[in-house]
């Protein structure tokens, strides 16, 4: 794997896909408008699939210092595209654990372009949370309670999706709890992100969130507890959501 002196190949092929006709729907889905999320972000007009599609045929040929390029742009689907990348160069380099560290350093050294919530949820757990499988989990805990943005915050409970398929569904809860200490109310994205984890946790060991949710749903913001209970029958939500 080689970064190419003269062409960054990611950039240049990702450019090459854009389509006009479709970034007025990407900026309306993804909230660019004043005062919302995404407010300000540009888009190409590149879907997901043709993205991935991108990143399958030219990750090896990329590297880090292309991917920085590629985070820095003012485009939503370069900086996908980024972190796509640098997620495939980080699962083949499995024996090499320096060349995994330089990715998680990356990431964690470029949150601030990981900026919207697809940005998160497609990269976190994959890189952060098989990362952390074998190692404390401090990090997560930090950005979760301290993260300068509800991104980093959003990244420290998402990351746990990893832990989630592996059956460990400790930090999932722990983190959850940190959200429901901060001050209400508590950003509609994070809410979605808690509940959704707890819902993921749920599959699991269904009892073990029941339980959990026993002594805190009467006070828990309500975006957070209906995701949490999605899974649920229409009886048991009910008389969760019952006043």
């Amino acid at each position: 794997m080689s970064s190419c002196m003269k062409t960054n190949k990611l950039y240049e092929s990702i450019l090459a896909k854009q389509d006009a006709s479709q970034v007025e729907g990407l900026m309306r889905f993804f909230k660019t408008g004043k005062g919302q999320y995404g407010e300000g972000d540009q888009f190409l007009g590149i879907k997901v699939p043709v993205t991935r599609e991108v990143v399958k045929q030219c990750w090896q040929e990329v590297g880090l210092d292309d991917l920085e390029t590629c985070i820095l742009s003012e485009y939503h689907e370069m900086r996908l595209a980024a972190l796509l990348t640098l997620i495939q160069i980080f699962k083949h380099a499995k024996k090499d654990k320096t060349l995994q560290q330089r990715c998680v350093d990356f990431y964690l050294g470029h949150t601030q372009y990981i900026n919207n919530w697809d940005l998160v949820d497609l990269s976190c757990y994959e890189l952060l949370g098989t990362w952390l499988l074998d190692k404390d989990r401090v990090l997560l805990y930090d950005l979760a309670r301290n993260g300068k943005t509800i991104w980093e915050q959003r990244i420290g409970m998402v990351s746990t999706m990893q832990f989630i398929r592996h059956g460990q569904v400790d930090d999932t809860y722990a983190i959850a709890e940190l959200f429901l200490g901060k001050p209400q109310p508590l950003h509609d994205l994070l809410q979605k992100a808690v509940g959704w984890l707890l819902r993921e946790a749920g599959k699991k060991d269904e009892q073990r969130l029941k339980e959990w949710l026993s002594k805190r749903y009467k006070t828990m913001p309500r975006t957070m507890l209906r995701y949490a209970i999605e899974k649920f029958s229409e009886d048991e939500r009910q008389s969760y959501l019952k006043p």
